[in-house]
């Protein structure tokens, strides 16, 4: 018998990052999804596994004794601008569990109500933005990418009132830590100065605790994060993620993707692609991503400095060192990832131009990303045959298959874990809203969700959900939603 143990450990921080809340009740909870093999896996006792008592606590209506709700502070640069007092505006932090492995996840309701950071916002969440958040975040682990996950969704019964009127749902999230760049941010602006060392101590602890070891470990923090991140965005950009609001309140400080509000797939390949309405100047295009990453990271490092050294020249030069050091390791992993699509396994310097002379085929043509790289698995298939420059693919084609004979190993197997059959296409997500909104119709949602569980195994039943969006389904701009 597993045994469910709750912890409680952000409230041992100074209370300047966090305000204690309760969810406002909402008329008429409904469950719209339960993840079941992740409530075994934080030992989710019975009684809160898609049960009446579940509901209460995933809707916020009743909660049990082991939780203690709060809402965490934190700043951010939202669009380059600096926002000294974000927070939680419409999240709530129930607990912390630790799962089977002893590792300690965050429990969280989005959209259960006002917090002391909502403004002049109403703390809810409309139907669609969770549904999105749902189907992707789980996605996004199913590919192998480092993510919050989604528990539970319900329905609330209640409208929530943007530009228009829409129904109102609340989104269960869990997270190794919902800690952002944006929090030591807020912790080095605040005036008492243990703020800041006590947060970051906080964050070694629960994230990189063997860097206790080393000679300077808030340096190595910084270092370690920015790797994180160099990792985690060179993996979007192989699956042609576009994250959307790359804020420094939208980074965390795990190296998971977090906050997935404008998300996209990108369909027809673009490097200015830019999916987001509310991002106007495409600051936050497909590949800008990994340069806005690296601008967020020195936002970290300021926060940072005084940890760093005594003497703030000297702090100034340890963090730039670190910065100066990101372009190389995103290089490393962003090559790595692409010539794995290639069924390259023993990647070079000189693969980079087979990469980027691929991609420019695809965007020559604006062929279809994700179907383009998997089909190179079968390359007499009519999809690439059809979309590429005959002549120019079949001059890459044959520099390509000169480059697999110098390798021993089958290109096959790297390529099949490379390169998933199935993404979140935008119009799939539309198509579910849409049918959830209008008709309480959630037999797409289950199918989709089902289906992205296994994005890279071919499933010929479902050989349409692989398909790009038609000129009529095509989703152009993705909303926020808050």
């Amino acid at each position: 018998m597993t045994r469910f143990q709750v912890e409680h450990s952000y409230r041992t921080l100074p209370g300047a990052c966090y305000a204690d809340c309760a969810p406002t009740p909402v008329r008429s909870p409904a469950y719209l999804a339960f993840n079941q093999p992740l409530a075994e896996q934080l030992q989710l006792p019975a009684d809160y596994q898609a049960t009446s008592a579940g509901l209460g606590l995933f809707s916020g209506n009743d909660l049990p004794a082991w939780t203690a709700p709060l809402a965490q502070a934190y700043a951010g640069h939202q669009f380059a601008n600096y926002v000294p007092r974000l927070g939680d505006g419409r999240a709530i932090l129930l607990a912390e569990v630790r799962d089977q492995n002893g590792q300690l996840y965050d429990l969280q309701l989005k959209g259960a109500g006002r917090t002391p950071f909502s403004r002049g916002g109403d703390g809810r969440a409309p139907l669609g933005p969770v549904l999105r958040e749902y189907l992707v975040s789980e996605a996004m682990h199913a590919l192998g990418v480092p993510t919050t996950r989604a528990l539970a969704a319900v329905s609330s019964g209640e409208l929530v009132f943007r530009d228009e009127t829409l129904p109102g749902a609340i989104l269960t999230r869990v997270a190794s830590s919902h800690l952002r760049i944006g929090s030591l941010q807020y912790a080095a602006s605040q005036p008492d100065p243990a703020v800041l060392p006590a947060l970051a101590d906080y964050v070694i602890n629960r994230h990189y605790p063997n860097l206790w070891q080393q000679a300077n470990p808030y340096l190595a923090l910084l270092d370690c994060i920015s790797r994180r991140q160099a990792e985690l965005i060179a993996h979007w950009m192989s699956l042609g993620f576009i994250h959307g609001v790359m804020n420094t309140d939208n980074m965390s400080l795990s190296g998971e993707t977090i906050d997935y509000g404008p998300c996209a797939f990108m369909e027809a390949y673009n490097p200015r692609q830019v999916y987001s309405y509310i991002d106007q100047q495409g600051r936050y295009a497909y590949q800008n991503q990994a340069a806005v990453a690296q601008w967020n990271l020195a936002r970290l490092a300021e926060a940072l400095l005084p940890l760093l050294d005594q003497h703030q020249q000297t702090a100034i030069e340890l963090a730039m060192a670190v910065l100066n050091q990101f372009p190389a390791h995103y290089q490393s992993a962003y090559q790595q990832r692409f010539s794995a699509k290639l069924g390259i396994s023993n990647s070079t310097e000189q693969d980079a131009a087979l990469i980027t002379d691929f991609l420019n085929l695809l965007a020559a043509r604006q062929a279809d990303f994700t179907l383009s790289f998997r089909d190179l698995l079968t390359p007499g298939t009519p999809y690439l045959q059809q979309q590429l420059d005959a002549e120019d693919y079949q001059i890459w084609f044959r520099r390509w298959q000169q480059r697999l004979e110098q390798q021993q190993q089958a290109p096959e197997r790297v390529m099949a874990n490379a390169n998933p059959v199935f993404t979140p296409r935008n119009h799939l997500i539309q198509q579910v809203i849409d049918q959830v909104s209008q008709d309480g119709d959630l037999s797409l949602f289950n199918q989709l969700n089902q289906l992205w569980q296994s994005p890279y195994q071919d499933n010929a039943a479902a050989g349409a959900f692989s398909q790009p969006a038609s000129a009529e389904q095509r989703v152009c701009q993705t909303f926020c939603g808050t």
